[in-house]
């Protein structure tokens, strides 16, 4: 039991390299404790790089770290080692499933060290210390353990493949080079090796290059991060304290107007009052009055009825009512006035909303992507469009489920509408267009315009204004069966492409595109326009011929 556990304690003491002993130990910067042979031997495999690295953590160093030996475990040794322990190799010295096992070992095979390209066999270090200590095994490569050695040999020649073809792109033997693969452009295995190296590292400059760009890339974004989050936290501050300010304005107006009230209704009362107690006291009056005179008509001396004073005052004038009293409104007219006010700060907060909103949404940091090629990428930006029934001209029929328009040749019955377009067969969609939007129109019949407008084009009068495309607020792309013209502000372009009834159109409303497809089998550009716009947009169509059906497209 004792040998058994100074086995077991002198197995702490085994170079991980090799499986005795350490010998001449020395502790490297890692911490890690070595033979001063074997670290030796391991690093001085790892001179061309100069990059060198603890077999057991991989923690590099450089430049090569200058071996001092431990005294201490030197002295530690020399005692184990007067006791008569004799190494035993500590289980992680034994090849596991994952591991390359020595090809020279016996019973259970120890990790192996190195592999050798000359001999093709896999060394543990105890059979490796005749390559480090024999002449004749200098020239041999040694290189770190690997599993399949045999791949190295050519199977036609039972030859080592030091040869590449560069023809055929695989490695091949001497024979190889001489038999099948003569007059093959040919090289040695160590020069395709060092060109390949040489590509290696220009593709390695190449990656550390561009991850250097990214990293500054990353950088930047994050910059750019902090930067729209500092400005989203000023707006929002700013914003809350503008809006403050109006509620507490429109808070001080609310608290004017209904002191203004009350003071005016003082007034209005006092002033009631004031006559109402004068009144009450020319009532009492007349009833005294009164009164007297119906005292005086009971007395039955005739002289002293004809002489009483009161007689004297039955020629005064009575007087009718003086009091006019307005019709019942009182205050009705103010709340009136308070009414529409509220009406005219809804028109103006939903007219300025629609801008606020807007250059919200026109914040971009990144450039706007391309746009597509296909119309599956196309696609990927489709927007179902429907028809507002409140914009249609009375001589259009809107049907599935308002995404088909036509022109008849009666008027519709359509009620009275502030937005309804009255001169002209036109109609503008329900959903405001900002962002990326893809949408197709397909129509047959007479000439259509397809268009895209600002909600603020005009509705009535037989001015341009009214018309797609006749005006700086409409873009329109006119088609007609074997034509096209694009309008813009009452100014033409013939626009050339392939006949179709049906007609593509792209918006990227940030970066100001509005581009016009016809689409067949394949999408063919008619017309781009490249500006700026500076209100949400609105999918129009407008009829130039009777008899003629338009309707939006539906994606599945």
């Amino acid at each position: 039991m004792a040998q058994q556990g100074a086995q077991l304690d002198g197995a702490k003491f085994c170079c991980s390299i090799c499986p005795d002993l350490l010998k001449d130990p020395v502790t490297i910067p890692c911490g890690h404790s070595y033979c001063m042979s074997c670290i030796k031997g391991f690093w001085d495999e790892e001179d061309e790089k100069k990059i060198y690295s603890c077999p057991q953590c991989r923690q590099t160093f450089t430049p090569r770290p200058v071996l001092v030996k431990n005294t201490m475990l030197a002295d530690l040794m020399e005692e184990l080692k007067k006791t008569g322990l004799q190494a035993a190799p500590a289980d992680h010295c034994y090849a596991g499933p994952e591991d390359v096992a020595c090809d020279v070992c016996t019973g259970r095979k120890l990790k192996a060290l190195k592999s050798c390209l000359h001999c093709l066999i896999s060394y543990c270090e105890k059979h490796l210390q005749f390559h480090y200590e024999s002449p004749r095994f200098k020239k041999h490569k040694l290189v770190d353990p690997l599993e399949k050695l045999q791949e190295n040999i050519c199977c036609r020649h039972d030859e080592v493949m030091k040869m590449f073809c560069r023809t055929d792109q695989q490695s091949i033997c001497y024979l190889c080079s001489a038999d099948e693969h003569k007059g093959h452009d040919t090289v040695s295995a160590a020069a395709e090796r060092a060109e390949r190296q040489r590509e290696l590292e220009v593709s390695r400059q190449n990656i550390q290059q561009r991850i250097q760009d990214r990293e500054k890339d990353v950088k930047l974004l994050q910059q750019e991060v902090e930067a729209v989050s500092r400005s989203a936290d000023k707006a929002v501050e700013d914003s809350e304290k503008i809006f403050t300010e109006l509620i507490r304005l429109i808070q001080k107006r609310s608290s004017d107007v209904k002191q203004q009230i009350r003071s005016q209704q003082e007034t209005e009362v006092r002033r009631v009052k004031d006559l109402q107690e004068k009144l009450e006291q020319e009532i009492t009056e007349l009833k005294r009055k009164d009164a007297e005179l119906k005292q005086l008509s009971y007395t039955e001396d005739h002289n002293q009825f004809l002489h009483n004073p009161s007689l004297s005052q039955l020629s005064e004038p009575t007087d009718s009512s003086s009091i006019n009293i307005r019709p019942l409104r009182y205050f009705e007219d103010v709340t009136l006035a308070v009414s529409e006010l509220r009406d005219q700060l809804q028109d103006i907060l939903r007219e300025k909303w629609t801008n606020i909103s807007l250059t919200v949404t026109e914040v971009d940091v990144l450039l706007s992507e391309p746009e597509p090629k296909t119309r599956a990428g196309f696609l990927k930006y489709s927007h179902e469009i429907t028809l507002d029934p409140n914009t249609a001209n009375t001589y259009l029929l809107l049907s599935d489920e308002n995404r088909k328009a036509e022109r008849m040749t009666q008027k519709q019955p359509h009620s009275s509408h502030p937005d309804r377009f009255i001169d002209y067969c036109q109609v503008l969609s329900r959903e405001s267009l900002t962002g990326r939007c893809y949408w197709e129109v397909q129509w047959r019949g007479g000439k259509v315009r397809v268009a895209v407008a600002y909600k603020n084009i005009s509705r009535a009068g037989g001015s341009n204004k009214c018309i797609f495309g006749l005006n700086d607020k409409s873009w329109a792309l006119r088609c007609d069966t074997n034509s096209y013209i694009f309008w813009f502000n009452n100014i033409t372009t013939t626009v050339s492409g392939p006949q179709s009834s049906r007609v593509g159109v792209y918006l990227d409303h940030r970066a100001g595109i509005l581009s016009f497809y016809s689409v067949s089998e394949t999408m063919t550009l008619l017309h781009r326009v490249q500006t700026t716009f500076n209100q949400p947009l609105y999918a129009g169509l407008g009829f130039v011929d009777t008899e003629v059906t338009a309707e939006f497209c539906k994606f599945r």
